[in-house]
């Protein structure tokens, strides 16, 4: 597995290029137990970053994490410092206080005593200083070790940096069928050697539908869903957090991360997706 190393930081810290989404998960106790077992899978086959938020089922994703994780801990696959856990507080959470009482809430439910990287989910109400003085207060008590934002564009990102130099990520919807980030967000970032993670990189399931994709696929033996991944992280600086149930999908996912398409193929893809030619609003879901 590729990794991509974080800027600065007192202590280096790397992530890989793929790693686990949990949205929808925890919204239902129905589904609780087969959304632990899908984590722990994905531990066991060697997804080593999760990423959720307190949004997500407020606060069951993080539980359904919090519990795989120590259920894998303790079974002896994995030791927690091989994975990377990702989560996010709420932006009307994000104030001075806020935020500092949104990571023990959130480091309460995964069961842990520090969460590897805290994002702020998107802009809300309250100043970025302050929100900034949170997370480099959670990072010097060690409850964080990096910090880092999401759903911020470039002129976002330029705000911010004028704050503080410390963020380490941002993640926000990239795919084929959203590549906006490319026009400035992207570049941007990847002048700072700061990692964007793409949320959503396969379309929420569309990819499977291109036919252009599986044209691709069909040729080379794998499916639409890891040509698309595959394009996506031919991009550089760039790691994905597809969400995905089941030991068959999670095989699929994973294996995407070592394809590498021929010009010939990232030529009929970008036909078919083309690269953004003026500035546009990023999406969100």
């Amino acid at each position: 597995m590729r990794h991509l190393p974080l800027p600065r930081g007192a202590t280096p810290l790397s992530l890989p290029v793929l790693g686990l989404g949990t949205w929808r998960f925890g919204e239902s106790r129905a589904t609780r137990a087969a959304e632990i077992a899908s984590v722990r899978v994905a531990l066991e086959l060697g997804y080593r970053l999760i990423d959720t938020a307190e949004m997500y089922g407020e606060g069951g994703a993080e539980e359904v994490v919090g519990a795989a994780l120590d259920e894998a801990v303790r079974a002896g696959d994995v030791r927690r410092d091989e994975v990377i856990v990702v989560s996010k507080v709420y932006p009307h959470n994000a104030s001075l206080a806020g935020t500092r009482a949104a990571c023990d809430r959130s480091r309460r439910r995964l069961g842990l005593d520090h969460i590897d990287v805290y994002l702020l989910h998107w802009r809300g109400e309250h100043p970025l200083a302050d929100t900034v003085e949170a997370m480099q207060g959670l990072a010097a008590a060690g409850h964080i070790r990096r910090w880092g934002v999401s759903n911020f564009d470039v002129d976002d990102m330029q705000e911010l940096a004028a704050i503080s130099e410390d963020c380490a990520t941002n993640q926000v919807w990239y795919s084929l069928g959203e590549r906006d980030p490319e026009f400035s967000l992207l570049p941007w970032q990847n002048a700072r050697g700061m990692p964007l993670m793409a949320y959503s990189p396969i379309d929420q399931g569309r990819a499977a539908q291109d036919a252009v994709l599986g044209e691709i696929a069909r040729s080379r033996g794998l499916t639409a869903v890891q040509v698309a991944l595959a394009a996506i992280l031919a991009q550089p600086g760039v790691l994905a957090i597809p969400k995905a149930t089941g030991a068959t999908h999670l095989r699929e996912n994973l294996a995407a991360v070592d394809v590498a398409l021929s010009d010939s193929e990232l030529k009929a893809i970008e036909r078919q997706f083309p690269r953004p030619v003026r500035k546009a609003p990023l999406a969100m879901n």
